[in-house]
Protein backbone atom coordinates (compact mmCIF):
# COMPACT_ATOMS: atom_id res chain seq x y z
CA UNK A 1 0.00 0.00 0.00
CA UNK A 2 1.50 3.35 -1.01
CA UNK A 3 1.48 6.46 1.21
CA UNK A 4 -1.47 8.15 -0.46
CA UNK A 5 -3.59 4.99 -0.11
CA UNK A 6 -2.57 4.76 3.53
CA UNK A 7 -3.52 8.41 4.12
CA UNK A 8 -6.94 7.75 2.61
CA UNK A 9 -7.43 4.63 4.76
CA UNK A 10 -6.43 6.48 7.94
CA UNK A 11 -8.98 9.20 7.20
CA UNK A 12 -11.65 6.55 6.52
CA UNK A 13 -10.91 4.81 9.83
CA UNK A 14 -11.05 8.08 11.78
CA UNK A 15 -14.22 9.28 10.00
CA UNK A 16 -16.23 6.18 10.87
CA UNK A 17 -15.26 6.17 14.57
CA UNK A 18 -16.85 8.59 17.02
CA UNK A 19 -14.40 7.70 19.81
CA UNK A 20 -10.63 8.25 19.64
CA UNK A 21 -8.74 5.54 17.69
CA UNK A 22 -5.34 4.48 19.00
CA UNK A 23 -2.28 4.52 16.81
CA UNK A 24 -1.79 0.84 17.63
CA UNK A 25 -5.25 -0.04 16.35
CA UNK A 26 -4.68 1.90 13.12
CA UNK A 27 -1.27 0.26 12.63
CA UNK A 28 -2.82 -3.23 13.03
CA UNK A 29 -5.63 -2.41 10.59
CA UNK A 30 -3.13 -1.16 8.00
CA UNK A 31 -0.33 -3.66 8.65
CA UNK A 32 2.28 -0.99 9.37
CA UNK A 33 4.18 0.09 12.47
CA UNK A 34 2.77 2.58 14.92
CA UNK A 35 5.64 4.94 14.02
CA UNK A 36 4.46 4.95 10.38
CA UNK A 37 0.97 5.91 11.61
CA UNK A 38 2.43 8.75 13.72
CA UNK A 39 4.32 10.05 10.67
CA UNK A 40 1.26 9.71 8.45
CA UNK A 41 -0.91 11.62 10.95
CA UNK A 42 1.71 14.40 10.99
CA UNK A 43 1.57 14.62 7.18
CA UNK A 44 -2.24 14.70 7.20
CA UNK A 45 -2.20 17.50 9.80
CA UNK A 46 0.29 19.44 7.67
CA UNK A 47 -2.13 19.11 4.74
CA UNK A 48 -4.82 20.83 6.77
CA UNK A 49 -6.82 17.90 8.12
CA UNK A 50 -8.01 18.69 11.63
CA UNK A 51 -6.88 15.60 13.54
CA UNK A 52 -6.32 15.91 17.26
CA UNK A 53 -4.15 13.62 19.32
CA UNK A 54 -5.49 12.62 22.71
CA UNK A 55 -4.27 10.24 25.40
CA UNK A 56 -6.85 7.75 24.07
CA UNK A 57 -6.00 8.09 20.38
CA UNK A 58 -6.72 10.21 17.33
CA UNK A 59 -9.93 12.06 16.57
CA UNK A 60 -10.74 13.42 13.12
CA UNK A 61 -12.80 16.44 12.29
CA UNK A 62 -13.47 17.32 15.89
CA UNK A 63 -15.03 20.75 15.93
CA UNK A 64 -12.27 23.32 16.00
CA UNK A 65 -12.95 26.08 18.54
CA UNK A 66 -14.02 29.38 17.01
CA UNK A 67 -12.06 31.48 19.51
CA UNK A 68 -8.89 30.79 21.49
CA UNK A 69 -7.01 32.57 24.23
CA UNK A 70 -3.79 31.88 26.09
CA UNK A 71 -4.11 31.91 29.89
CA UNK A 72 -1.07 32.19 32.17
CA UNK A 73 -1.73 30.35 35.42
CA UNK A 74 0.07 29.16 38.53
CA UNK A 75 -1.07 26.56 41.04
CA UNK A 76 -0.07 23.36 42.77
CA UNK A 77 -0.52 19.81 41.49
CA UNK A 78 -3.45 19.48 43.90
CA UNK A 79 -5.36 22.19 41.99
CA UNK A 80 -5.15 20.60 38.51
CA UNK A 81 -8.68 19.17 38.65
CA UNK A 82 -10.07 22.45 39.99
CA UNK A 83 -8.42 24.50 37.22
CA UNK A 84 -9.42 22.21 34.37
CA UNK A 85 -12.98 21.74 35.62
CA UNK A 86 -13.50 25.51 35.98
CA UNK A 87 -12.55 25.91 32.32
CA UNK A 88 -14.75 23.04 31.10
CA UNK A 89 -17.76 23.91 33.28
CA UNK A 90 -17.68 27.44 31.89
CA UNK A 91 -17.77 26.29 28.28
CA UNK A 92 -14.09 26.03 27.39
CA UNK A 93 -11.84 23.38 25.91
CA UNK A 94 -8.25 23.03 27.15
CA UNK A 95 -6.26 22.57 23.96
CA UNK A 96 -2.77 22.36 25.41
CA UNK A 97 -0.38 23.14 28.24
CA UNK A 98 2.85 25.06 27.68
CA UNK A 99 5.80 25.57 30.03
CA UNK A 100 9.07 27.44 29.66
CA UNK A 101 12.09 25.24 30.37
CA UNK A 102 15.50 26.84 31.09
CA UNK A 103 17.32 24.50 28.69
CA UNK A 104 14.76 23.34 26.12
CA UNK A 105 12.75 26.53 25.85
CA UNK A 106 9.03 26.14 25.25
CA UNK A 107 7.59 22.67 25.90
CA UNK A 108 4.02 21.94 24.87
CA UNK A 109 1.70 19.05 25.58
CA UNK A 110 -1.57 18.52 23.73
CA UNK A 111 -4.49 18.00 26.12
CA UNK A 112 -7.69 18.40 24.08
CA UNK A 113 -9.87 18.26 27.19
CA UNK A 114 -13.54 19.07 26.57
CA UNK A 115 -15.46 17.29 29.32
CA UNK A 116 -15.28 16.37 32.99
CA UNK A 117 -14.81 12.76 31.84
CA UNK A 118 -11.76 13.87 29.80
CA UNK A 119 -10.33 15.48 32.96
CA UNK A 120 -10.85 12.28 34.95
CA UNK A 121 -9.16 10.22 32.22
CA UNK A 122 -6.25 12.67 32.06
CA UNK A 123 -5.70 12.65 35.83
CA UNK A 124 -6.07 8.87 35.98
CA UNK A 125 -3.48 8.48 33.20
CA UNK A 126 -1.07 10.75 35.08
CA UNK A 127 -1.54 8.72 38.27
CA UNK A 128 -1.30 5.33 36.53
CA UNK A 129 1.92 6.36 34.78
CA UNK A 130 3.22 7.97 37.97
CA UNK A 131 3.95 10.99 35.76
CA UNK A 132 4.53 14.56 36.82
CA UNK A 133 2.62 17.32 35.03
CA UNK A 134 4.64 19.69 32.83
CA UNK A 135 3.99 22.49 35.33
CA UNK A 136 6.33 20.66 37.74
CA UNK A 137 9.18 21.86 35.51
CA UNK A 138 8.27 25.51 36.06
CA UNK A 139 7.22 25.69 39.72
CA UNK A 140 3.52 25.59 38.83
CA UNK A 141 3.67 28.33 36.20
CA UNK A 142 2.20 27.32 32.87
CA UNK A 143 0.05 28.44 29.96
CA UNK A 144 -3.09 26.90 28.55
CA UNK A 145 -4.52 27.54 25.12
CA UNK A 146 -8.27 27.51 25.72
CA UNK A 147 -10.84 27.28 22.97
CA UNK A 148 -14.46 28.42 23.17
CA UNK A 149 -17.43 29.20 20.93
CA UNK A 150 -17.27 32.95 21.74
CA UNK A 151 -15.20 35.74 23.26
CA UNK A 152 -17.84 36.03 25.99
CA UNK A 153 -17.13 32.46 27.11
CA UNK A 154 -13.39 33.18 27.18
CA UNK A 155 -14.05 36.34 29.22
CA UNK A 156 -16.14 34.33 31.70
CA UNK A 157 -13.38 31.70 32.03
CA UNK A 158 -10.81 34.44 32.61
CA UNK A 159 -12.96 35.98 35.34
CA UNK A 160 -13.54 32.64 37.09
CA UNK A 161 -9.82 31.77 36.99
CA UNK A 162 -9.00 35.23 38.35
CA UNK A 163 -11.55 34.90 41.21
CA UNK A 164 -10.06 31.53 42.16
CA UNK A 165 -6.55 33.03 42.27
CA UNK A 166 -5.22 30.83 39.45
CA UNK A 167 -4.31 33.53 36.92
CA UNK A 168 -0.88 35.11 37.02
Amino acid sequence: MNKESRFKKILEILERESAPVSGSKISKLLGVTRQIVVQDIAVLKSRGFYIISTARGYVFNAKKPSFTRLFAVKHSKADIYKELSLIVKNGGEIIDVIVEHPVYGELKGNLNIRTIEDIKIFISAMETANAEPLMALSKGIHLHTVGAPSEEVLNRIEEVLRKEGLLI
